[in-house]
């Protein structure tokens, strides 16, 4: 007679929010971490970084990374600084991407904490970093780099493949066969139609399938670059300084490529461009030797980088923010949670010939949102700076798939998923995709909630919540 297998999942993160990613099957006695991202935010997320896992880091037995931004990835060195002592596996372009992220991570956490004790602005006494960049250093030895498309063993019974998600450079889907159950894990799934990367591939089966929902209740717009066009033409009409948050992966590379082809074609006037990110000139370099993962020729990404002037050091930064001739400034802090943008921020939001350009995703209690949903102020070190700027969201550039491309990234199954887990993202993103998925397919899904257990009978369709 064959012996049940009981897999439970707990869903450690990205549960009712877009942050945090992780979750944890425990499976044959083995503890399986899929993602090991920070929470970004508001507040009471955020502290949960600074919480225990409900189980000891020394007792995972793996960690497997769908990509490399923070949200994915940035509790990495957090975990083995609390006693994790295993591998850590993914795309050898994630692992680049992974420790670009943590080091710059990690710096900006020191920088902050010493401006914090040094301008006194914290309650905590001292300030202190979630890690610093020795614990980043001993995050590194673990990676462990995996090809794509090949099933790898990772225990008995339990198999590991890497597929192509687009997204950013490195990004996969993870799919985890577990004896005779197949385990999907989106992670974060690419457009069908992006300037750099290649579509996602689509998986075409899963029993149990974990689905983003950043985009779960939205379209994306189909003119990006003219709207993007516009908005700059109107901004320098004033001599305005138009400065534009970016993640330092792919996003800046995307903008990058896309003012250099406006240029190009005469679409917008020639002032200066400027990409300001340590971290972003980093990831041009591993798409330099990453050609295999996107359409960027390296005759055009030479070019490019020649048209773009490249921030060197923060004594740059500091000068070029206090010029007051009209510019553009692609600065590191996506959400502006940190990094250089801030440092325009503290000079330009009460400008009001400037304009703050946000063109991806803002998390909930971020000052992306914050200017996003009006805000008058902004708190930045301690300090409330007035907001005169003007903020524009230019939606279209995300590089998260919308609901009609989440949908149809589904399109290839060939059966019906017995358990459908929704997240990755905010209420009405997961509830939309839910009721979406449910209309064209007709399948029943779940929105689970943080810390949620849930447990699955290999031998059945039923799950029981734990």
């Amino acid at each position: 007679m064959k012996t049940e297998t009981k897999i439970t999942v707990q869903f450690l993160g990205a549960a009712g929010t877009v942050t945090g990613s992780k979750y944890l099957l425990k499976v044959f006695g083995k503890n399986i971490l899929i993602d090991c991202g920070l929470f970004q935010g508001l507040k009471q997320l955020r502290l949960l970084n600074w919480d225990n896992l409900p189980i000891s880091s020394s007792e995972i037995d793996v960690v497997l990374l769908t990509h490399g931004h923070l949200d994915h990835c940035g509790y990495l060195p957090r975990l083995v600084k609390s006693g994790f002592n295993k591998k850590i596996l993914a795309t050898a372009p994630t692992l680049e991407i992974t420790k670009v992220i943590l080091q710059d991570s990690a710096r900006i956490q020191e920088e902050d904490a010493e401006r914090a004790n040094r301008e006194h602005f914290s309650k905590h006494k001292p300030a202190k970093p979630l890690y610093d960049s020795k614990d980043v250093e001993k995050t590194l030895p673990h990676f462990s780099q995996q090809p794509l498309d090949k099933w790898i063993e990772l225990f008995e019974n339990i198999s590991v493949r890497f597929r192509y998600n687009g997204h950013i450079i490195g990004a996969a889907f993870i799919e985890l066969k577990i004896e005779n159950k197949l385990f999907v894990f989106s992670g974060d799934i690419g457009r069908e139609k992006d300037a750099l990367m290649y579509p996602p591939q689509k998986p075409e089966q899963a029993d149990v399938l974990f689905i983003e929902s950043t985009y779960g209740n939205k379209l994306h717009p189909e003119n990006a670059e003219a709207h993007l066009a516009e908005v700059i033409k109107e901004a320098t009409q004033s001599h305005g300084t138009i400065i534009i948050p970016s993640f330092a992966v792919e996003r800046a590379q995307l903008l990058m490529y896309l003012l250099w082809q406006l240029r190009k074609k005469n679409a917008i006037p020639h002032i200066p461009v400027y990409m300001d990110s340590p971290m972003g000139k980093n990831v041009l370099e591993i798409f330099h030797h990453n050609k295999e993962w996107h359409k960027l020729s390296v005759e055009d990404c030479d070019e490019m980088c020649r048209d773009i002037i490249l921030v060197q050091s923060i004594q740059e930064t500091m000068k070029l923010a206090r010029t007051k001739k009209s510019k553009i400034i692609i600065a590191g802090g996506g959400m502006a949670s940190g990094g250089r943008v801030l440092t325009y921020f503290q000079n330009y939001l009460g400008d009001e010939n400037a304009t703050i350009l946000l063109v991806g995703y803002q998390a909930e209690g971020t000052r992306g949102r914050s200017l996003l949903e009006g805000a008058s102020e902004i708190r930045l070190y301690g300090k409330n700076y007035p907001v005169k700027s003007r903020t524009v969201n230019l939606e279209g550039l995300s590089a998260h798939a919308d609901q009609q491309e989440l949908i149809n990234w589904l399109s290839n199954m060939k059966n019906k998923p017995e358990n459908i887990f929704i997240v990755h993202g905010e209420k009405e993103g997961a509830e939309g995709l839910k009721s979406k998925i449910k209309e064209v397919y007709n399948w029943d899904c779940e929105i689970p909630e943080l810390y949620q257990i849930k447990e699955i009978n290999s031998e059945s369709t039923s799950h029981v919540e734990a």
